[in-house]
């Protein structure tokens, strides 16, 4: 009897020694996604913000053409990646990141710039959004990672004095930078479809714009009407629903060259 209860001891010990193994192998893969995550993006940052410092005009219309030429920040990163579409930094955060466009919303959920698997994904513009005609609604998703990248950072906005301190950020398109005036931030599910980009009428506009009043944390004296252009942001929160909550910040578009 002795010997069994050691054998099944020793199986025991054995069996709890595999799942820690198992275990601390799948922490130490997803820290590694993690660093790969963030390297990855410190290049990126690397390349965009060396070709800012040596941009030397502001973003011209070709005169032949009447086309919209591309903010010389963007070139290098376009032959990395065709699908860049801008940039978006907001001040007090982490979030300094390209903005990755695809025909569909489901690619960039798990690709970085690169194109290759990522766990924490891209931010991405919605594929209904076109950048050279910005819609009344344009809108831009990211995931909330728990090392604090992509779109975490967004929930600092349910602090009214970070609020108060960061109401305005930068984002750029590859043709025009704009400053967003944030006016609406809350929590909400995907039953809301904050996320509408084409709307029938400008009252039908209208109408969704005062629905985003009513839900905001916050009332500000930014002034927003059918004539705008609204910034959505959006990434997970798991107050209302484990699954289909949703973060949103709200922002005007200015434009600023």
């Amino acid at each position: 009897m002795k010997f069994k209860r050691n054998g099944w001891k020793k199986v025991v010990t054995i069996g709890c020694l595999l799942v820690f193994l198992f275990a601390a192998y799948n922490l130490v893969e997803i820290a590694m996604e993690y660093y790969k995550n963030r390297k990855s993006l410190e290049d990126v940052q690397e390349t965009f913000y060396a070709s800012a410092a040596e941009k030397g005009s502001a973003n011209l219309t070709d005169k032949a053409s009447d086309l919209p030429i591309v903010q010389e920040e963007f070139k290098e990163l376009l032959e990395q990646n065709e699908e860049v579409v801008g940039w978006i930094k907001i001040p007090g955060t982490e979030i300094d990141y390209p903005v990755l466009q695809a025909d569909n919303n489901t690619d960039y959920l798990n690709k970085g710039f690169n194109k290759e698997y990522s766990i924490a994904g891209s931010i991405f513009m919605d594929y209904r959004n076109t950048i050279d005609s910005m819609k009344q609604n344009t809108v831009i998703y990211g995931h909330r990672m728990k090392d604090g990248s992509m779109f975490d950072d967004l929930i600092k906005y349910k602090d009214e004095d970070f609020f108060e301190e960061h109401k305005t950020f930068e984002i750029k398109t590859l043709y025009d930078t704009y400053e967003a005036e944030i006016f609406a931030v809350y929590i909400t599910t995907t039953e809301f479809n904050y996320i509408e980009t084409n709307f029938a009428s400008d009252d039908e506009f209208a109408k969704y714009l005062t629905e985003i009043r009513e839900q905001s944390m916050y009332q500000t004296d930014v002034e927003v009407d059918e004539d705008d252009q609204v910034l959505t942001l959006s990434t997970c929160d798991y107050l209302l629903d484990p699954n289909e909550g949703r973060m949103v910040v709200q922002a005007k578009l200015v434009k600023k060259n």
